[in-house]
């Protein structure tokens, strides 16, 4: 990268750190931090608009500082939502040894599974780990 490359890399990165931080200084409940920071019409998608821009984001210290502002905001998780969002259910198939453990995972953590999989599921992942569909 060039330096004039790194330069706009810094600015947009310390643009949205400094959303965010707002956002979380205000405590917001985790959903509208979520949406609003990481959704995919927030303040991150709209800076890195690419698959490329935001893996390379996404191996930031400052994804680092939202994924834990957002791990904060979820351990005060409450049941209102400042603006309402509807809850959307989805069915995962998974073998039963996989079940038991993401249970016994839960139960180590002291939370539910619901709890343990929105974790994992707004944590960062490579695509090399992801099988593609035939």
């Amino acid at each position: 990268m060039t330096e004039l490359q790194n330069q706009i890399e810094d600015i947009r990165e310390q643009e949205i750190f400094q959303r965010a931080y707002q956002l979380f200084n205000r405590k917001p409940n985790w959903v509208t931090f979520f949406r609003e920071i990481l959704g995919v019409s927030g303040a991150v998608r709209a800076m890195y608009d690419t698959k490329d821009d935001m893996a390379q984001f996404e191996q930031t210290e400052t994804y680092g500082a939202i994924q834990q502002m957002l791990s904060k905001l979820r351990e005060n998780d409450s049941a209102e939502i400042e603006k309402p969002e509807p809850t959307r259910v989805i069915t995962v198939r998974l073998p039963k040894s996989l079940h038991e453990l993401l249970r016994e995972e839960a139960y180590e953590h002291r939370t539910s599974v619901n709890k343990l999989c929105i974790s994992k599921l707004v944590q960062v992942i490579d695509d090399e780990f992801v099988p593609k569909e035939s």
